[in-house]
């Protein structure tokens, strides 16, 4: 499988997008043709027009998902924009078209997930840091990765007053539960799937890495995490 799962689509002071241009060109080399997915946002033709303008320098074609019953099956690639998670698996799950991505990666087309769409790249979306504003009939995602993800990480601020949970105090109630690593993905970076090699990549800021019983584990840019291919999830494990 070609995967590339971005933290973020938007980046503070950049246009959409052009933090990962690079990265974007790199996994679509030789492709024509990209199906978006816009289900994480209510606005489908808009958010499309929106990814549209930002691959223009590629000299890609973009085609909503919602525009045709049919894109997704002859999809060349799979880009799967951020939003709300809850309401991205939904749509999908009802639609049928989450079997349909699947099968379509699996079989050779490359995947761009951003946020929402990296999530789904896991097998649950049960790491989301979104508010579930609609319920999906299952938590469970494509499965690309074995491996749960968490786009948009943000570290402890020793210095807030604020008394909420923090992210990783989240992942660690997640972990209390379930018996699957959690890869946190800070702001402009992500993991790209190329020739079996998982990679971080992106900008220096790296990303954290949660396992059940053990100390969140800093991961630089760059880092080779092919080894997380190869693990069993267990979820609702409670020994």
């Amino acid at each position: 499988m070609e995967l590339l799962l971005l933290s973020n689509s938007a980046t503070h002071g950049q246009p959409f997008l052009a933090h990962a241009l690079d990265a974007l060109r790199e996994v679509l080399k030789g492709i024509d043709d990209v199906v978006f997915v816009p289900y994480a946002l209510a606005d489908h033709d808009g958010y499309t027009a929106t990814v549209r303008s930002a691959l223009e320098p590629l000299g890609v074609r973009v085609t909503g998902a919602h525009s045709s019953a049919s894109a997704l099956e002859s999809a060349q690639a799979v880009f799967v924009g951020g939003g709300n998670t809850f309401r991205l698996v939904k749509t999908l799950h009802e639609s049928g078209e989450l079997a349909v991505i699947r099968s379509r990666v699996r079989g050779g087309a490359p995947y761009i997930g951003s946020s929402a769409g990296t999530n789904l790249a896991g097998p649950t979306m049960r790491t989301s840091n979104d508010m579930p504003i609609v319920q999906p009939p299952s938590f469970e995602t494509l499965g690309l990765v074995p491996f749960q993800l968490n786009p948009h990480y943000l570290d402890p601020d020793p210095t807030s007053t604020h008394q909420g949970e923090t992210r990783e105090k989240r992942i660690t109630e997640f972990l209390e539960e379930n018996d699957v690593p959690v890869l946190g993905i800070r702001e402009g970076t992500w993991l790209r799937l190329h020739a079996g090699t998982l990679t971080l990549g992106g900008l220096p800021a790296g990303a954290r890495l949660f396992r059940r019983g053990m100390a969140p584990e800093e991961i630089a840019t760059g880092t080779d995490l092919s080894e997380l291919l190869n693990i069993t999830p267990r979820y609702d494990v409670h020994e």
